[in-house]
C-alpha cells in the first residue's frame, strides 16, 4: 500500500486502502500498523488534521481492529 509522508512527531506516513477500508499508518518508532473498517472520512479527516498525532490518539487508537505488520 503506498504512504504518504506526514509531518508529525509520532506518525511517519498514512496510506489508505478504499476497497477494504484498511487505514496502514508508520509510525517515527518503526512500527506498522493496519487498522480495519476505518471509514475513508476518518482517513481524510487524518490527513486534514493539524495535528496527525493528536487526531489518531482521539479518533482511531483503540477503536479499530488493527494488526502489527511491521
Amino acid at each position: 500500500m503506498f504512504r504518504q509522508t506526514v509531518q508529525s512527531s509520532d506518525l511517519r506516513s498514512v496510506g489508505y486502502d478504499p476497497v477494504n477500508s484498511i487505514l496502514e499508518i508508520e509510525f517515527n518508532s518503526g512500527g506498522v500498523y493496519q487498522y480495519f473498517n476505518v471509514p475513508a472520512s476518518v482517513y481524510q479527516a487524518l490527513m486534514r488534521a493539524s495535528s496527525h498525532g493528536r487526531y489518531f490518539h482521539a479518533n482511531i487508537k483503540d477503536r479499530y481492529r488493527y494488526s502489527r505488520i511491521r
